[in-house]
């Protein structure tokens, strides 16, 4: 499947924002170790999610989580907890993504996970027990997937867990959502510098309301910047959110977009007051990297993005694919060493309409669909949307666009 966009003259709309799926499906997880006895409200309904429900559920004991990083990771860690013999698998692009660190980890402190082919990858077979934990030491700049994995399981541990991260703690925003959340299920941590204490402690079971996604509103944020007179409503966002990527509102003010907050929304609309060069360490927020790498381009504001060695062992290799994807409509791009990718306003020639690739990946779906406010583009595989934002084309619609599918 393919759709060729065309945009409309202008942009105006209010768009009822999915919920994040990274407070769902630790919301979810929380719950379950908490007994599951009061409601969830606004979970996100994705693929991510829907894979971490039915895993939950412990219907089977043979788990394929497909391309859900966040449910490999955080179910690894659930299911050394559980009792019985559990496999999880996934799809050919998550038997390529590591898992050994938390593996090792988790064995340390008591489990029993062992690889099913390739060393260091899914699947994974793992047999559940109650865990020792205790103290264990990692490099902070590990995925914060694999720490917010170890930190839901530690109450449960006889010893709790005494983690030391050392060096720069990356993604530090995700680890405090983790502790935060987990503190509204009952749970008290210590978090010092270097050092997070968790004691052995229970969790208790509590109404929970999940708020809007503010990665998904990146998209929108990138399309005002471009639209001059542009005026939406992203509904369900929350000024004081506990997600890192709630940055949006700051760097895009730089882009020229300005963000207006009432009770249950955010207005936002162009002022054609922008920066001439982008700078930014995206090591916090390295899921709305790409969404700024394609709306510098387009703006014609040149950058430099540091903090983003991350983003080879996502859904794919993200930089690889920017610099792919943004080629094919005359841009440039560049990575001069690891984490690093810049532009410094290099054009090139190109055919149009250009077929934007998709690489099994969402974010790229749905940053480069921005792109359609200056070229001429068609997105392959536009499906991919459905791991976080299943009604991100109906929203694109909504505000005006023409989609035609090829």
């Amino acid at each position: 499947m393919m759709y060729a966009l065309t945009p409309p003259t202008r942009l105006r709309g209010t768009i009822d924002l999915p919920t994040s799926k990274s407070i769902s499906n630790r919301a979810l997880l929380l719950s379950s170790l908490a007994g599951n006895t009061l409601p969830l409200s606004k979970i996100a309904t994705c693929d991510d999610t829907t894979v971490m429900q039915k895993a939950l559920q412990k219907d089977h004991h043979t788990i394929d989580i497909g391309a859900a990083g966040t449910a490999m990771r955080f179910l690894s860690a659930y299911f050394a907890t559980q009792e019985g013999v559990w496999t999880l698998t996934g799809s050919a692009r998550m038997k390529q993504r590591p898992i050994r660190l938390l593996v090792e980890a988790l064995n340390a402190i008591g489990a029993d996970i062992r690889y099913l082919e390739k060393t260091g990858f899914p699947p994974l077979k793992i047999t559940g027990k109650a865990l020792q934990g205790g103290n264990l030491t990692l490099e902070g700049n590990v995925s914060s997937q694999f720490i917010s994995a170890l930190l839901m399981i530690a109450p449960t541990m006889q010893q709790g867990l005494s983690l030391t991260l050392n060096g720069e703690i990356i993604s530090q925003p995700y680890i405090h959502m983790t502790l935060k959340m987990m503190e509204s299920f009952g749970v008290k941590a210590e978090w010092e510098t270097q050092h997070i204490i968790i004691k052995p402690q229970p969790y208790h079971p509590t109404s929970f309301v999940v708020e809007s996604d503010w990665s998904a509103a990146s998209y929108w944020y990138g399309m005002a910047a471009l639209m001059p007179d542009s005026d939406m409503t992203l509904i369900g966002l929350q000024k004081d959110s506990m997600q890192g990527d709630s940055k949006v509102v700051e760097l895009f003010q730089l882009l020229g977009v300005h963000s207006e907050f009432t009770e249950h929304s955010v207005h936002i609309f162009s002022t054609g007051e922008k920066i001439t060069f982008l700078s930014y360490d995206f090591v916090n927020q390295p899921d709305i990297a790409q969404t700024f790498a394609v709306t510098c381009c387009l703006l014609d504001i040149p950058f430099r993005f540091e903090g983003l060695k991350s983003l080879i062992i996502k859904e794919t290799n993200r930089i690889a694919a920017l610099k792919a994807e943004l080629l094919k409509i005359g841009y440039i791009i560049n990575d001069p060493e690891e984490g690093v990718l810049e532009w410094n306003g290099t054009k090139t020639s190109f055919n149009v309409p250009a077929v934007i690739e998709t690489y099994d990946d969402h974010r790229m779906a749905m940053s480069l669909a921005i792109a359609a406010l200056k070229h001429q583009i068609i997105i392959a595989h536009p499906e991919v949307v459905s791991k976080s934002y299943p009604n991100f084309w109906k929203d694109v619609e909504q505000v005006g666009f023409l989609i035609q599918p090829k």
